[in-house]
């Protein structure tokens, strides 16, 4: 089946008594036994349930996996996944990662042991020179938040299995629609399913998706394990929205491309950030990796942080907010918000500006968006 058809389908007739065509909330915390060895498959909605098992059942599709954990955040997934390895494991990880995603490895799971070089990943050269003996992961993210640097997944596959180490790429951005990380040799695929999967700014998920049986079976037990799976509610919301999944985001990228040409030939505008431009520097490489690219851009103003402030606050019809990929368009200033939890020296290493503005186009008609950026700057 097409992917569009495999997003309505995928995870639904469960219900055998009523042939609902929406797959059920079964909000209960607790299943009955029909004695003490046996049961209907589920005993306890944080081991399973059968509204997130549908979920997860979908998300696997999509992404062409051997199994998905559905979490109840994007940060519980990546601290999911990051929970298969050992203090004294090294992690190759992009300097312009997710300031959530810095957070929890600089700031919290250094501290438990693991080892992380923080790279342009980019780079080549750097990320196979920032290999050791200890290196267990590349993290990919691509394209990264905020500077949508696209990432080439293939080269990192390469050096991570010249050297024994599995890869794990942060999917958030582009979805399985635009991109399939697992399909070009990625071992682990993560998600805030709050984002586009979700896509409509009113549940907060997450999800760690699988190539292998191996790793289904480990990432299951860690997330049961660690408390981290998401409710039956949130589950339920997710698999909603994901029926839209292929629409929305045809929809979102095309305004997307649009408002980016606008930037880029804006006399107050210093550089837009957006892979479907051809002067993007990774623009090929997100040609051969992607079949879109995206509906989040960023780009720099011309002059200081008081004049991208005010670009953000000056918009109408986008909501100032942190998070990306709902219906609604969004404008952020990165400094304070995404990435507020890395250090200024952190954020000027990975070329995170005082007058970068990051921004998540949603369904409304282009041209008011394009007017309500014409008017703010």
């Amino acid at each position: 089946m097409h992917f569009e058809t495999r997003c309505v389908h995928g995870g639904v007739h469960k219900d055998q008594q009523y042939n609902s065509v929406t797959t059920p909330i079964y909000p209960s915390s607790t299943f009955s036994w029909s004695d003490t060895t046996t049961n209907s498959g589920y005993d306890y909605t944080r081991s399973g349930n059968p509204t997130r098992k549908a979920l997860e059942e979908n998300l696997t599709a999509l992404e062409g996996g051997a199994g998905c954990a559905a979490t109840s955040s994007g940060m519980s997934a990546i601290h999911c996944a990051m929970a298969l390895f050992s203090p004294g494991d090294h992690i190759i990880v992009p300097v312009d990662v997710y300031g959530g995603t810095f957070r929890l490895f600089d700031r919290f799971l250094s501290e438990k042991g693991l080892v992380f070089s923080f790279v342009d990943m980019t780079d080549h050269k750097a990320v196979a020179d920032a290999v050791t003996p200890s290196t267990k992961c590349l993290w990919i993210e691509t394209p990264s938040n905020p500077l949508l640097k696209v990432v080439d997944i293939r080269a990192m596959v390469a050096i991570a299995k010249s050297c024994g180490a599995i890869t794990i790429c942060d999917n958030t951005f582009l979805s399985p629609y635009l991109q399939r990380p697992l399909e070009l040799g990625v071992d682990l695929v993560v998600h805030s399913t709050t984002k586009f999967l979700n896509g409509h700014s009113d549940v907060v998920g997450g999800c760690v998706v699988s190539k292998s049986e191996e790793h289904a079976s480990r990432i299951a037990w860690l997330c049961n394990a660690l408390g981290l799976a998401c409710s039956p509610f949130d589950a339920w919301l997710v698999l909603r929205g994901v029926k839209t999944l292929g629409c929305r985001m045809e929809a979102q990228q095309a305004s997307a491309m649009k408002i980016a040409q606008f930037l880029a030939q804006h006399p107050r505008i210093r550089h837009v950030y957006y892979p479907g431009l051809e002067s993007h520097p990774q623009h090929a490489t997100a040609v051969s990796q992607q079949s879109g690219f995206g509906a989040i851009l960023s780009f720099e103003v011309n002059g200081d942080r008081s004049l991208a402030e005010q670009v953000c606050v000056k918009t109408r019809l986008f909501d100032m907010a942190i998070s990306v990929g709902g219906i609604e368009s969004l404008i952020s200033f990165p400094t304070t918000m995404s990435h507020a939890s890395m250090s200024p020296e952190a954020r000027a290493a990975a070329g995170i500006t005082e007058s970068l503005v990051r921004m998540s186009v949603g369904l409304e008609h282009v041209n008011d968006l394009i007017a309500d950026l014409e008017q703010a700057l």
